[in-house]
C-alpha cells in the first residue's frame, strides 16, 4: 500500500519548535521501521512490535501528544505506511520461500496492528484525504488477518476501531471518497464484525450486525450479494452443528439470504443490460441458497418443505435444469423416502446414477439411504446401476452390500447371497487394484454365514460361505483361507447331517492345507457315522500333526461322549494319558485324566479289568512322585484322593455283589491304600482303610471257593501281611466314632472279621499256622468284641472246613453255647444249632460204644436248657431231632447188650420228648418200650444179658420202628 503522492518536510526544518525528547522519540520510531524494512525474510521479527509499541505510547502520552504538529502528525504517517509495506513485503517474501508458519504470521500481524495504531496516535492530518477512512482501512485489515490466526478478540477490537473511524467519518462527511466505497468498507466491517462475534458464540450479536448491514446496502447488487452470502454461511454453519442453546437460526437466516438475493435481483435488473453478470451470480447464489434451505428441512424432517424447494429449483426461474446440482436429487430422494413414496424415490435415485454430474460417492450413499428403507428386493438393479455408473465400481459396490446386510435377518441374507454371486458383481473385485475392496467382501460375507452359523441356521450359512469363496483368489498365497472355507463348510454340512457332502469339503480342504484342524473334523464325521474304529484311528493320527496340541483330545473325548461313542472317549484319553510327561502344557492333570477314564469305564458293564487298570496306575503314580505332586495340594488335591478311594471302594462293594471276588480283592486293597494316605485326625479314613484291607482278604478267600483252587503261597502271605497291618490299626479306630454304641459295632464286626479271615489263612500255612488256630479262637474269646454269634461262625467254620479242626470247633461252640445262655434275652434258635453241631462233632470223634460221656453231657446240658421253657422258645424241629437222636442211641446200645447204657438214652429221648408238641405218639411207645425193658431186665439173676438180647431181639420190631420214624 504506497502512498507516493504524500510528503512532509523534513521534520529538523519544519518543526522547530519540536521538543528533543519528541524527537529522540521520532528517531526510535523510524530506526525500528528501517529494521523492519531491511529484514531479511527468513528471519523472525521477534521483539520489534513490543519496542515499537515502547515508543509510540511514549509518544500518546498528554504531554508529547500536544506538541505533534502536523509535519509530526505526515511523518508520523508515512512511517507507519513505510512499516506497513515492509510487513506486506515480508509476507510475500516468505510464501514464496516456504510459505508464512502462523507464529510469523502472528508476528507480521502485530506489527500491523502497530502500524495501525501509529496512524491513530498521528490522528487526521488536514493534507491527508479521507484519513479516517484509510486508518479503518488499516485495522479492517489487521483484523482480518488476526481472524484469520483465530485471535478473534484482537480481530474484534481492530473491527471496532474501525467502524469508530469509518462512522464518524461518515457521520461528520468530512471523507472525500465516493459514498459507495464508504458504504462498501461499513457493510464489510460489520460483516467481519458479525464472523468473529459468531466466532465467539455471540450468535445474538452476529445476526444483529447483518441486519444492521442491511441499511449500508441501497440498491447495489454486490452489497445484496455479500450481505447474502454471510447469511447463506452462518445457515449453512448452523445447519452443519446446533447451536450451544440447542434452538437452530438455520431455517430464517437462509430465508433471509434468499430474500436478499431477490432483492439483489431486481436491484440489477433495474440497472439495465449492466445487471447480467450480476444477476447470474445472484440466481446461483439463491439457488444455493434453496438448496441449503431444502437440507435444513429434510433435517427438520418437512418433507412437504423440501419438495417445495425443489419444484422452486427445477422450475427454471432459479437455473436451468440442465445445469441442476447433484444434491437437489439426492434430497428429493430422501423427501419421496420420508413421503413413502418409493417409486418416485427410485426415480430420482435412477437419475443421479444416469448424470455424469452426480459423484460416485452422492449414488452410493443415495443408494444406501434407499436400501435401508426400501429393504433389500431392490438391491440388484441398484447394484447394477452402480456397476455401470462407478468409476471405482468395487467400493460402490461393496458398501451397497454392506447396507444390504444391515439388519440381518434369513430375507436379507438370501438377497445377500444372490447379489454377491452376479458374475459382474464379481468381476468388479477381481482387478489387482480392488484388492481392499475384495477382502472386505470376503469378511462381510463370512462374518454374515458365521452369524447364521452361530444360530444354527446351516442352510444359509452354506450359501453364504459358499458365496465367501468367490472373493478369494486360487492363487498359492489365499490357499489357507479356502481351505478355511472348505472346512467351516464342512462344519455346516454336518449341521445339516449331510456327511458325505462334510467329507468331501474336509478332504478338500487337507488337501490345500493338512493340518490338526482337518483331522479333528475327520474324526468328527466318523463320530457321526458311528464309526468308532476309523475314529479312534482319526484320533490317534492327530498326535502326528505338526501342529497337534493336546487340547485336542479332550475336544476328541467331548465330541465322542456327546456321540454317545464311549469307547472312542476312553481310547482319547488313553493316548492323553500315554503322551502325559511332567512339565509338558496338558490340557489336564494326570490325575483329572485317569478319574474321567475311569468315570467313564464305569459307565459300561464289564469294564473292571480296565478300571482296575488305571485305578493301579493311579496308586503306582501316588507312590512314586508322592501324594501331593501326583493328586495337587489343597482342597482340590483332597477332592481328587477321596474320589478314587470312594470309586474303589464302590467297585469292590459292586463286584463283591456280583460274586467277582478277584476283582473284589484287589479293588478293595487299593481302596486301603488311598484311604491311607488321606490326611484323617478323626481316624475315619484309617478305619475304612482297616475294614478294606479285611474285606480284601475276605473276598480273597471267596475268590479261593468259588474257583476251587487253593491260594498259592504269595497269595497267602500278601495276605496276612494285609491283616497285619489291619490289626496295628483296629485298637485305633473307636477313636474316630463319636457315638460309643457304633463305635463298639464297627470294632466287634471288624476284629471278627479279622479273626475269622486270619484262622482261615491259618490253615493254608504250611509250618505252623494250625498250631496257632487254637490261641487265636481263644484269644478273640477273651477280647471284648467277642460275641456268641461271632464265636457261632467260627466254631462252624472250623467244623466245617475242609481243614477240620474239631478241637477249635468245639472250643468255639462251647464257648458260644456259654455265651448265648449268659445273655439276658437267649437266642433258642442259634443254641439249637450249637447243640446239633456238638454233638455231631462228638459224634464224629469216634468214641468207642459206651464210653460217650461227653455225648451224652451234650444231651444233658440241651435238657436242662429245653427244661422250663415256654412252648415254642426252642426250636420245635430241633427238639424232636434231640430227643429221636437219643432214643436211637439207646437202640444201638440194646443191641450191644450194654443195659445201663441203654436205660439213660431211653429216659433222656423219653424226658426230651414230652417237653415238644407232635412227640404223643411216639411217647407211648417209648414208655411202652421202656416199661418192657425195666421188666425183662429185673428177670433172672444171671440172664440179664441173654434177656436184654432176647428181649431186645423180640422187641426189635418196635424198636426199629421208633428208629425209623425218628429218622424220616
Amino acid at each position: 500500500m504506497k502512498i507516493s503522492e504524500l510528503s512532509s518536510p523534513d521534520l529538523r526544518s519544519t518543526s522547530k519548535d519540536a521538543t528533543p525528547v519528541l524527537r529522540l522519540l521520532l528517531d526510535d520510531v523510524e530506526s525500528s521501521v528501517k529494521v523492519a524494512e531491511s529484514l531479511d525474510p527468513s528471519c523472525s521479527p521477534a521483539g520489534l512490535a513490543a519496542r515499537l509499541r515502547l515508543s509510540l505510547s511514549s509518544l500518546n502520552q498528554p504531554a508529547s501528544a500536544t506538541h505533534l504538529l502536523e509535519p509530526v502528525k505526515i511523518h508520523l504517517w508515512k512511517l507507519s505506511y513505510r512499516l506497513w509495506n515492509a510487513c506486506v513485503d515480508l509476507s510475500n517474501a516468505s510464501e514464496l520461500l516456504r510459505g508464512d508458519p502462523p507464529s510469523r504470521k502472528a508476528e507480521l500481524a502485530e506489527l500491523r496492528h502497530v502500524a495501525a495504531d501509529m496512524l491513530c496516535i498521528a490522528g487526521l492530518p488536514l493534507a491527508i484525504p479521507s484519513a479516517a477512512f484509510k486508518s479503518a482501512s488499516f485495522f479492517h485489515k489487521t483484523g482480518l488477518i488476526w481472524h484469520e490466526l483465530g485471535r478473534f478478540d484482537l480481530a474484534a477490537g481492530c473491527f471496532e476501531r474501525a467502524t469508530e473511524l469509518a462512522s464518524a467519518a461518515h457521520s461528520e462527511g468530512t471523507s472525500k471518497i465516493g459514498d459507495e466505497e464508504e458504504r462498501q468498507l461499513l457493510l464489510d466491517l460489520h460483516i467481519a464484525r458479525a464472523r468473529t462475534a459468531w466466532e465467539v458464540g455471540d450468535r445474538n450479536l452476529a445476526i444483529a450486525l447483518l441486519n444492521r448491514s442491511k441499511n449500508l446496502i441501497l440498491g447495489s447488487p454486490s452489497g445484496f450479494r455479500s450481505l447474502a452470502e454471510q447469511f447463506l454461511l452462518f445457515g449453512k454453519l448452523d445447519l452443519s452443528k446446533k447451536s450451544p442453546e440447542g434452538r437452530s437460526d438455520a431455517s430464517r437466516l437462509l430465508t433471509e439470504a434468499m430474500d436478499l438475493c431477490e432483492k439483489g435481483i431486481a436491484a440489477a435488473r433495474s440497472r439495465g443490460a449492466s445487471g447480467g453478470v450480476e444477476t447470474l451470480e445472484l440466481d446461483g447464489l439463491k439457488s444455493r441458497c434453496l438448496r441449503f434451505l431444502a437440507a435444513d428441512r429434510l433435517q427438520a424432517e418437512d418433507y412437504d418443505g423440501v419438495l417445495k424447494c425443489v419444484r422452486a429449483l427445477r422450475s427454471g426461474s432459479v437455473v436451468p435444469p440442465a445445469v441442476e446440482h447433484p444434491s437437489v436429487k439426492y434430497v428429493a430422494m430422501k423427501a419421496w423416502i420420508g413421503v413413502r413414496r418409493l417409486q418416485e424415490a427410485e426415480r430420482e435415485l435412477m437419475g443421479m446414477m444416469a448424470s455424469k454430474e452426480v459423484p460416485e460417492a452422492a449414488c452410493v450413499s443415495a443408494a444406501e439411504a434407499y436400501l435401508s428403507n426400501a429393504g433389500p428386493d431392490k438391491a440388484g438393479s441398484v447394484l447394477l446401476g452402480l456397476t455401470g455408473r462407478c468409476h471405482a465400481s468395487a467400493a460402490a459396490a461393496l458398501r451397497v452390500v454392506q447396507r444390504v446386510a444391515e439388519g440381518g435377518g434369513r430375507g436379507r441374507a438370501k438377497v445377500l447371497a444372490e447379489l454377491t454371486a452376479d458374475e459382474k458383481v464379481v468381476a468388479l473385485f477381481q482387478p489387482s487394484a480392488a484388492t481392499k475392496e475384495r477382502e472386505a467382501m470376503h469378511a462381510l460375507l463370512w462374518n454374515c454365514g458365521a452369524e447364521h452359523f452361530r444360530f444354527k441356521d446351516y442352510e444359509v450359512s452354506v450359501d453364504l460361505f459358499e458365496k465367501s469363496m468367490l472373493y478369494v483368489p486360487r492363487d498359492e498365497e489365499h490357499q489357507s483361507r479356502r481351505a478355511n472355507c472348505f472346512r467351516v463348510l464342512s462344519l455346516c454340512h454336518l449341521g445339516l447331517q449331510q456327511i458325505d457332502r462334510a467329507q468331501e469339503f474336509i478332504e478338500q480342504a487337507e488337501k490345500l492345507e493338512p493340518n490338526i484342524k482337518c483331522s479333528f473334523l475327520k474324526y468328527k464325521i466318523y463320530l457321526e457315522k458311528k464309526d468308532e474304529n476309523e475314529a479312534i484311528k482319526q484320533m490317534q493320527a492327530m498326535v502326528s500333526c505338526i501342529d497337534f496340541n493336546p487340547e485336542f483330545l479332550t475336544l476328541c473325548t467331548h465330541e465322542a461322549i456327546s456321540c454317545r461313542l464311549l469307547p472312542v472317549a476312553i481310547a482319547s484319553l488313553s493316548v492323553l494319558l500315554n503322551i502325559y510327561s511332567p512339565g509338558k502344557k496338558m490340557p489336564m492333570t494326570e490325575v483329572a485324566i485317569l478319574r474321567n477314564l475311569i468315570s467313564l469305564l464305569h459307565r459300561s458293564p464289564n469294564n473292571e479289568l480296565e478300571i482296575l487298570k488305571y485305578t493301579k496306575y493311579a496308586r503306582t503314580r501316588m507312590v512314586e512322585i508322592g501324594v501331593e505332586c501326583f493328586f495337587g495340594k489343597g482342597a482340590v488335591g483332597s477332592r481328587e484322593l477321596n474320589w478314587l478311594a470312594g470309586i474303589s471302594y464302590n467297585m469292590g462293594l459292586t463286584t463283591g455283589n456280583e460274586k467277582k471276588y478277584e476283582f473284589c480283592a484287589k479293588f478293595f486293597e487299593l481302596a486301603s491304600a488311598f484311604y491311607t494316605a488321606i490326611t484323617d485326625e478323626e481316624g475315619v479314613n484309617q478305619a475304612t482303610s482297616c475294614k478294606c484291607l479285611i474285606i480284601s482278604v475276605g473276598a480273597l478267600l471267596n475268590a479261593e471257593k468259588q474257583k476251587e483252587v487253593t491260594l498259592v503261597d504269595s497269595d497267602v502271605k500278601l495276605a496276612l501281611e494285609m491283616l497285619v497291618r489291619a490289626e496295628k490299626i483296629l485298637p485305633c479306630i473307636s477313636s474316630s466314632f463319636n457315638d460309643p454304641r457304633e463305635a463298639q459295632a464297627v470294632n466287634q464286626s471288624l476284629h471278627f472279621l479279622h479273626t475269622y479271615c486270619t484262622y482261615e489263612l491259618m490253615n493254608r500255612v504250611k509250618d505252623g499256622g494250625r498250631s496257632q488256630q487254637l490261641q487265636l479262637i481263644k484269644s478273640f474269646a477273651a477280647s471284648k468284641s467277642c460275641t456268641g454269634h461271632y464265636l457261632l461262625q467260627l466254631g462252624l467254620a472250623a467244623s466245617c472246613s475242609e481243614h477240620y479242626d474239631p478241637e477249635v470247633a468245639e472250643f468255639a461252640l462251647n464257648a458260644c453255647l456259654s455265651a448265648l445262655i449268659a445273655s439276658p434275652s437267649p437266642d433258642y434258635s442259634s443254641i439249637s444249632i450249637v447243640i446239633r453241631k456238638l454233638v455231631c462233632l462228638s459224634a464224629s470223634r469216634g468214641n468207642e460204644v459206651g464210653k460217650d460221656d461227653g455225648t451224652y453231657d451234650i444231651y444233658r446240658k440241651a435238657y436242662q436248657i429245653i427244661l422250663g421253657l415256654k412252648e415254642g422258645e426252642y426250636p420245635i424241629e430241633e427238639g424232636k431231632w434231640l430227643a429221636m437222636t437219643a432214643w436211637n442211641k439207646s437202640g444201638i446200645a440194646v443191641r450191644m447188650q450194654q443195659v445201663a447204657n441203654a436205660r439213660i438214652w431211653m429216659k433222656m429221648g423219653l424226658d426230651l420228648a414230652r417237653h415238644f408238641n407232635g412227640m404223643d405218639k411216639y411217647i407211648c411207645g417209648m414208655e411202652e418200650y421202656l416199661a418192657n425193658f425195666e421188666r425183662l431186665c429185673c428177670v433172672g439173676d444171671g440172664g440179664n444179658n441173654e434177656g436184654e438180647g432176647n428181649g431186645g431181639s423180640r422187641n426189635s420190631p418196635t424198636t426199629g420202628n421208633i428208629v425209623q420214624i425218628c429218622r424220616e
